[in-house]
């Protein structure tokens, strides 16, 4: 398992839209995890060693995140920075093909494809994470983001991966219910 350099956890409570109207509060919690990248520097057609650290990772982070989160996780979402000496599908690599079984297992289910993004970036490259309803795919009121940072990462060789969840959608959403019929 890739040794983590530095885990954070950020835990937003919104009571308001940005125009101060009260609305039901929504919990957002982001573990991001700073971790060398075993890849950095040269090209590999095989990066199935960055498949197994987003399952381990995963595994080990999506439970505490959602405990940080106080109630059932509603949305979800997932994102990788990856530093200058790596490139974007290494990033893929990490939160693609194995990190979404065990983020569904610690939210008890999800239908829905986990939304993601991925950059690069050096240390304090913010990223922003989609978050959508994790069952249905379709739920306008949950497609929403979470913007992160941490500080002192990505280093050159580092990859910083996040995991998302929140226990409700937009503050007071008002864009439709779904697809526009026409």
């Amino acid at each position: 398992m890739a040794q983590p350099r530095k885990t954070v956890f950020q835990r937003e409570i919104i009571t308001a839209d940005a125009f101060g109207e009260p609305c039901h509060p929504v919990t957002r919690v982001a573990v991001m995890v700073a971790f060398r990248n075993p890849l950095a520097g040269r090209f590999f057609r095989d990066l199935s060693p960055l498949f197994e650290i987003g399952r381990e990772l995963g595994e080990a982070l999506a439970r505490q995140a959602i405990a940080e989160l106080g109630n059932p996780p509603i949305s979800y979402g997932k994102a990788a920075i990856v530093g200058a000496n790596g490139d974007m599908e290494q990033g893929g690599a990490v939160v693609h093909p194995k990190l979404g079984a065990p983020m569904r297992v610690a939210a008890g289910g999800g239908a829905a494809v986990i939304p993601s993004n991925v950059k690069l970036g050096g240390p304090g490259t913010t990223i922003d994470v989609p978050l959508g309803h994790k069952d249905n795919p379709w739920s306008f009121d949950h497609f929403d983001t979470m913007t992160l940072v941490m500080a002192d990462a990505p280093g050159p060789d580092e990859i910083v991966m996040c995991l998302a969840y929140a226990d409700g959608g937009r503050p007071i959403p008002r864009c439709g219910k779904g697809p526009v019929q026409t």
